[in-house]
């Protein structure tokens, strides 16, 4: 059997051949930058790069005063807001619908591809890097970030919805089969292909900034495509000040959404009747502080730590639901609604204008809401999955960002769908003359213990509300200080502030119409967004091919191929492998340019003032002795072992 063997280093003097052989070696490393080839640098943290942050004058002031116009604007008109919005979003569901659909669809099928392709292998961090965080805060977080209140928000209603009123051609309403396409059609909006959005741009983002050395900005992304001086000229900075403004308002829409079910809780809980304005101040008032409190306290502890007990909350709330509620038919649910949305998934995604007026309506009204939704919240989601990801290879990322929230989100609308729907089937008038924030309380009221778990659905929103203010706040703060990792604690607040000022004011000037048209223009704000998810596809498999360890793979796999061909051409069964030198133009580098600048410009070290400066890969010091916080941290951790060491 053919053996791998590696032989040691020549040294120069012991045989002539040998010692030219090596000299030249040598020679032409020191061509490299910092003397190491391109299939061997292990990648760059973006935490060592010498990068100058700090707030980037031009994006905060423009997306500031983007902001307030829109304020000024909802408080000045509401009904003009409302009607422009209609108007936009009319157009863009009419004449750009398809692109929605088809973009989607095409991202799917690019992350299920990355995810088991040799790209999988590829670690979004340096090589041997571990995970920050535990794979259940981890879930937790992304799940918080990507679902969040949208949960117990539409959960009861979407499935009931559609039961209702059931998508055009696919079963008679109020039907046995109506059941199962409600569930199949609303994991449809909330599983895989609402996770790939958001799956590409986190990839793309913590690849670039935990293998490549970038700013984690949105721009830094097609730095491969377009430059280094556009995407950090006027071209990027304006991507970046979009994806802020798109965040702000997408995330400041998911909040309204939350003060109104917590303000429901409130009136049901109490008995009050309607808040007025000013309960509703209180509400936001309230969890603004528990947001304050968490940002400042930081993404390790705040988020992380708000995430896990609201995992466990929602966990138990659902499980409660289960266990009171219908537990048979939520049995038989659950696998035959997953089931029937992975037979139905192909027929879903086709269903559109062509089939007719009716499926037009309908996708316009569902279907390409929810796929611009996604794209729109794809900057802020997308950006926080890349800081929580660091250290997963592609294909664990791949699989847990797609599979596990589809899977807990098809649980738990199966649970809470189905429970609406079962109610309905047996004589409740739910779902009749329900709003949305009303039903799910509507649900926990016709179950055991309605004294109590109303209070734990408003902790469990509550939670929501601030996490997914946190972690968007951190994102923008993010976008606006350069891709700084850890924005400061007053530009994070800022923003924070920022969301619940346009929650409060379209609340209180317009209520759900002013909602509304929030949502609308959170809609068109995605059309920019679908182009620019087009040409990140482009430039994240364009910085994939040339990967270190894709080029150590193209290397191995023909340097095998050589020598195998060599080996029993010359030597028929009795061969072995070993590494020499080989004639120019028959190594396994042969048609490879190593020196060229698409693969080795990107690990040329600069200073912060972006300068050429010296660098030892090996020992992974700088010339001029500069050393980043983490690595600083490290060397005092390991200095205090070596003075303390541990005994066994």
């Amino acid at each position: 059997m053919p053996k791998n063997q590696g032989s040691a280093p020549p040294v120069e003097g012991d045989d002539p051949i040998i010692s030219e052989d090596h000299s030249l070696l040598r020679k032409i490393e020191a061509n490299y930058p910092h003397k190491i080839h391109p299939g061997l640098v292990p990648g760059i943290s973006v935490d060592d790069q010498r990068i100058k942050y700090g707030t980037d004058r031009l994006v905060f002031s423009i997306a500031a005063v983007l902001i307030l116009a829109f304020i000024a604007w909802g408080v000045i008109s509401t009904e003009s807001l409302k009607s422009v919005s209609d108007i936009a979003l009319s157009w863009v569901v009419a004449n750009v619908g398809w692109l929605f659909t088809s973009l989607v669809s095409l991202v799917l099928v690019y992350m299920i591809f990355l995810g088991f392709s040799k790209y999988g292998r590829i670690t979004l961090g340096v090589d041997g890097e571990k995970p920050e965080y535990s794979k259940f805060s981890w879930i937790a977080m992304m799940f918080s970030a990507g679902m969040g209140i949208g949960l117990f928000f539409f959960g009861p209603y979407e499935p009931l919805a559609y039961f209702i009123s059931p998508a055009p051609g696919t079963a008679d309403p109020e039907t046995r089969e109506a059941i199962h396409r409600a569930m199949a059609q609303t994991i449809f909006h909330w599983g895989l292909h609402a996770w790939a959005i958001y799956a590409l741009v986190g990839a793309a983002v913590a690849y670039g900034a935990y293998r490549r050395g970038r700013v984690p900005l949105m721009s830094s992304i097609f730095t491969t495509l377009f430059g280094k001086r556009q995407t950090e000229g006027i071209p990027g900075r304006l991507i970046d000040m979009f994806a802020i403004v798109a965040t702000l308002f997408g995330t400041a829409a998911s909040l309204g959404i939350g003060a109104l079910q917590v303000g429901r809780g409130v009136e049901i809980v109490s008995g009050i009747g309607k808040l007025s304005n000013a309960g509703l101040i209180i509400i936001i008032a309230i969890l603004s502080a528990a947001f304050v409190a968490s940002a400042v306290s930081g993404i390790g502890r705040g988020i992380r730590w708000l995430s896990n007990i609201n995992m466990t909350l929602a966990f138990a709330l659902a499980t409660f639901v289960f266990v009171a509620g219908p537990t048979l038919f939520l049995l038989n649910l659950v696998p035959a609604s997953l089931a029937e949305y992975l037979s139905e998934l192909l027929h879903m995604m086709s269903k559109g204008p062509s089939w007719g007026g009716e499926a037009a309506d309908f996708s316009a009204t569902w279907t390409v809401f929810y796929w611009a939704w996604w794209i729109s919240w794809s900057p802020f989601v997308g950006i926080f999955l890349a800081r929580i990801s660091r250290g997963r290879t592609i294909r664990e990322y791949v699989m847990y960002v797609l599979v596990v929230p589809t899977l807990v989100g098809a649980l738990a609308f199966t649970v809470f769908g189905g429970t609406s729907i079962w109610l309905r089937m047996n004589g409740s008038d739910i779902g009749t003359d329900s709003s949305p924030q009303d039903l799910f309380f509507n649900v926990l009221d016709q179950l055991p213990l309605a004294q109590i778990t109303p209070f734990v659905a408003m902790a469990c929103v509550s939670i929501f509300f601030i996490t997914s203010a946190d972690s968007a706040s951190v994102v923008m703060g993010i976008l606006s200080q350069r891709g700084k990792a850890n924005p400061d604690k007053k530009i994070i607040v800022f923003w924070g502030l920022a969301m619940m000022g346009i929650a409060v004011v379209m609340l209180l000037v317009g209520g759900s119409t002013a909602l509304e048209g929030l949502q609308n223009l959170i809609i068109v704000s995605a059309l920019p967004f679908a182009l620019i998810l087009i040409l990140l596809m482009i430039a994240f498999a364009k910085d994939l091919r040339s990967d270190p360890l894709m080029i150590r793979r193209d290397f191995a796999y023909q340097a095998i191929e050589n020598a195998v061909r060599t080996g029993i051409d010359d030597y028929g069964d009795d061969f072995e492998l070993s590494v020499q030198k080989a004639e120019n133009g028959n190594g396994a580098g042969a048609g490879f340019d190593s020196h060229g600048a698409e693969v080795t410009e990107w690990y040329q070290r600069h200073d912060e003032e972006g300068t050429p400066v010296g660098y030892d890969y090996k020992a992974g010091e700088y010339d001029d002795g500069w050393v980043s916080e983490g690595k600083a941290a490290e060397n005092a951790a390991k200095a205090g072992e070596e003075e303390d060491p541990k005994t066994p």
